[in-house]
């Protein structure tokens, strides 16, 4: 099964240029290409190799031959990739309003449901786009969240929440429990490490059928020392607290998430089942601000507008330092950049997903699309995404999405295998 669909031109092409074709060959003018060593590389080397391919070079070749076909299913090579395959920062879209206004167009005879069965992989490394199937995700549930190569869905009805996590190259999911507390728009948090699965979903508590509070956090979790909460652990939240976004992201052991009127940042600390706040910097003056996460560090992202003061408006990107409380800028978009990204954002609002080195900054009702490389300290426009054309043009086809890590492997779904009988079943 190809798990790639990419029209996207190589951005690079090999010349081979041949001396005479005679029967008898005796010299070979480029001894690098020379077959008689190649056709004698131990397997064991040439998995390696192959182990360092990028996930669309790697399903493209599996078209070679059988044994490389079956590589997907060998429990060796996957050993072997788990160990030294390079992690890749990557992006992941969708095609969809946020989670609110998709709900409550969600009448059941909507084409435009199946929107979410498609996914658009961006690579910052080569600045291409590469589109994904979702075909097995059933109808009604929507991604909220991803981690450690899984994409976490969830129920769209209000009630108790559904979860599945799905590993998207393989085509593999697997349903969580469902949720105690019927909610209606939660916001959910996830965290995938080799040996473990952390799972958070807080606020938007069903008090009535017709009415929602910013209540309590239920938290799953679940690790290869035998250790396991089905939800069995909650706690509450700040009071006050207004989780807009809907978005958490997970920083060592943290969930953060933005708190809006006035911004602040709100912390669920995993280990000790605690909320607090943090004061947000220079919070009068933000404009669309997001959190993400960056080579393991929490980073702030919004637009600077002192309107009163002879200060010119910026965007900025703050740390939060190892203290948990400061923050401290690290970068600042440059002056005439930011007049050109102002103008191309009108005032519409902009949302960020971190990964690794890389900040992609979204301009909402666009197509329109920045990439910061932090260790480069680069900036530059992301070409639109060629599966969706027209993308933006009104406002329908805006993408939202989530940082992603591309694995053909994540064995750590393998443990919620023992619970698998008892959870409840869904259909599409």
């Amino acid at each position: 099964m190809e798990a790639f669909d990419s029209s996207t031109v190589l951005p690079f092409s090999y010349t081979f240029t041949g001396g005479s074709t005679s029967a008898t060959t005796a010299t070979i003018t480029s001894p690098w290409m020379d077959t008689r060593i190649w056709s004698r590389l131990p397997q064991r080397l040439l998995d390696r190799v192959i182990v360092f391919l990028p996930p669309p070079a790697f399903f493209r070749a599996r078209s070679v031959c059988k044994r490389w076909y079956a590589l997907l299913f060998s429990h060796g090579f996957l050993e072997l990739y788990m160990q030294i395959s390079p992690r890749r920062h990557w992006f992941l879209f969708f095609k969809h309003k946020t989670l609110k206004s998709y709900i409550y167009r969600n009448t059941g005879g909507s084409g435009d449901s199946r929107a979410t069965c498609e996914g658009y992989l961006f690579d910052p490394y080569d600045v291409t786009w590469h589109r994904i199937s979702f075909a097995l995700i059933p109808s009604g549930f929507s991604p909220a969240s991803s981690s450690g190569g899984l994409v976490c869905w969830v129920s769209d009805e209000a009630g108790t929440k559904s979860l599945i996590l799905c590993n998207p190259l393989v085509g593999a999911f697997t349903q969580l429990p469902p949720t105690l507390r019927p909610r209606l728009f939660p916001s959910i948090g996830l965290a995938v490490n080799p040996a473990s699965i952390d799972v958070a979903m807080a606020g938007d508590d069903l008090i009535s059928p017709y009415a929602v509070k910013n209540l309590t956090t239920e938290s799953f979790h679940i690790d290869a020392g035998g250790f396991y909460s089905l939800w069995g652990t909650t706690s509450t939240l700040p009071r006050l607290c207004s989780l807009e976004s809907g978005r958490m992201v997970s920083v060592n052991g943290k969930f953060y998430c933005m708190n809006y009127s006035p911004f602040s940042v709100l912390t669920y600390d995993i280990a000790s089942n605690n909320w607090f706040k943090i004061q947000a910097p220079m919070r009068r003056f933000l404009r669309s601000p997001s959190l993400v996460e960056s080579r393991g560090k929490l980073v702030l992202v919004a637009a600077v507008e002192k309107s009163k003061l002879n200060v010119p408006k910026s965007l900025r990107l703050w740390g939060l330092q190892a203290c948990g409380t400061t923050w401290v800028e690290i970068e600042r978009m440059p002056q005439q950049l930011y007049i050109q990204f102002a103008d191309v954002e009108a005032g519409q609002g902009f949302d960020c997903i971190g990964h690794g080195e890389f900040i992609v900054i979204m301009i909402r009702g666009s197509d329109k699309a920045l990439l910061f490389d932090i260790s480069g300290k680069r900036w530059q426009w992301i070409p639109p995404c060629p599966y969706i054309p027209g993308c933006g043009s009104n406002g329908n086809g805006e993408l939202h999405g989530f940082a992603y890590e591309p694995r053909l492997a994540t064995p750590v779904t393998g443990l919620l295998d023992q619970f698998t009988l008892p959870f409840q079943s869904f259909n599409g």
